[in-house]
């Protein structure tokens, strides 16, 4: 499967996706073919990932606090200021789980952050300890805002 991530506002292609191998053999081999390879006068840059955690499918949303179908492990944290990064991130959102990974997202061309980031957790409980505990929080100066990520749509190809 294969998610090209777009921007929220433009609904522009973001310059970057993730591709669901069935093997971590496969991820191996589709990140040594195509790192470097051209497409449409761009080199790709293709690297391997953490497999995705195992988790259980949840009922549709229905009742209130129930998890979605395939609920995100994966927090959206806004409001960042400019200073705060990756490590700044996973030390702040570690203290409601183990954090698989903290990412704050950064603007392409600037290289400045884009005042936005996302937390995956191992687990949805984590996720609502995160979102109850450290929305509104401060941290390096401004209020951060914590909520569930909203998966994009995946765009087959």
């Amino acid at each position: 499967m294969v998610e090209v991530i777009y921007d929220k506002v433009t609904g522009r292609s973001r310059g970057f996706g993730f591709v669901t191998m069935s093997t971590a053999e496969e991820v191996e081999a589709a990140a040594q073919q195509f790192n470097g390879y051209e497409l449409e006068g761009r080199a790709l840059r293709v690297n391997s990932g953490p497999p995705p955690p195992r988790r259980e499918e949840f009922s549709p949303r229905g009742s209130r606090g129930a998890p979605a179908l395939g609920a995100s492990n994966r927090v959206y944290v806004g409001n960042l200021s400019w200073g705060v990064d990756d490590l700044a991130l996973e030390t702040l959102f570690s203290e409601q789980g183990k954090v698989v990974e903290a990412k704050v997202v950064y603007d392409r061309e600037s290289g400045r952050s884009r005042g936005f980031g996302f937390v995956t957790y191992n687990s949805a409980e984590e996720v609502d300890s995160a979102i109850k505990s450290l929305n509104g929080v401060d941290l390096d100066g401004r209020p951060i805002r914590v909520s569930v990520a909203e998966s994009r749509p995946r765009r087959q190809f």
